[in-house]
Formats: C-alpha cells, structure tokens, sequence
C-alpha cells in the first residue's frame, strides 16, 4: 500500500506542476523576459528551420507542450497507481521507467530550471524510487 501512494505521491507532484507550468504559460507575464526589448525581438525573430513561427510563439509552444508532457505523465502514473496496483507488483518495470523518467527531468531542472521544479522532481524522483524498490523487492 505505500508503494501505491509513494507511486501516486510523485504521479502527483508532475501533475500539479505541470499543470501550474501551463497556467502560467497562458496567464500573466511570468515566463516573459524582464526586459521588454527582448520579448519584442523574439517576436520579431523567426526560426533558422522555418519562418512559419517567431521565436516568441515557438517559447510560447514549447512551454505549453512541455506543461502537457508532464500532465499526461501524471495521469498514467496516477491510473496505474490507484487502478493497477497490483499489476504494478508484478511488473515493476513500470515503476523503474516512471523513476528514470522522472530522473531525467531532474537532472534537466538542476542544469536549467529553478528552485521551485528542481525541489519537486527530487521529491518525485525520490517517491519513484522508493516505491520502484518496494514493488521490486517488497
């Protein structure tokens, strides 16, 4: 049982940052540049691989796909955790992908996010980890 809530406790920290990310991309100004004249140049600038979109859209995009990369991660973390326990004890695989997963986004946020997200993938990847080591071995 704790694995399953250890499983569903980092399902969830995706989820709601993730979901938070997505908010933020599509509300207020908190993911603009300080500097006004380097929004206006990102709109203005296009791509070296295409000039169907400025840089300011694809930052805009690659926000908002990112947030819901992590959103559907959630969801089936969550599914298998409240709904698929105990095929989740017999497979343990599953377990240890969602941990490397996780991993790697932290290694991502430690190299170039902030504090905010670095702290809740450690605390996701952790919650991964134990419940991985609990389906495996518990």
């Amino acid at each position: 049982m704790l694995a399953h809530i250890l499983f569903a406790a980092g399902g969830a920290i995706f989820g709601v940052l993730g979901t938070l990310h997505l908010v933020i991309t599509f509300r207020g100004s908190r993911l603009h540049p300080y500097d006004a004249a380097v929004r206006d140049a990102m709109q203005a600038t296009t791509l070296r691989m295409t000039r169907d979109t400025s840089l300011w859209k694809a930052w805009i995009g690659f926000n908002a796909s990112h947030s819901m990369g992590a959103m559907v991660f959630a969801a089936f973390v969550l599914l298998l955790a409240i709904g698929y326990g105990d095929f989740l004890r017999s497979a343990p695989l599953f377990a240890w992908l969602a941990l490397a997963n996780s991993a790697a986004w932290l290694i991502v946020a430690q190299r170039y996010w902030f504090r905010i997200p670095r702290n809740g993938l450690a605390l996701a990847t952790t919650c991964f980890l134990i419940a991985a080591l609990m389906y495996s071995f518990g």
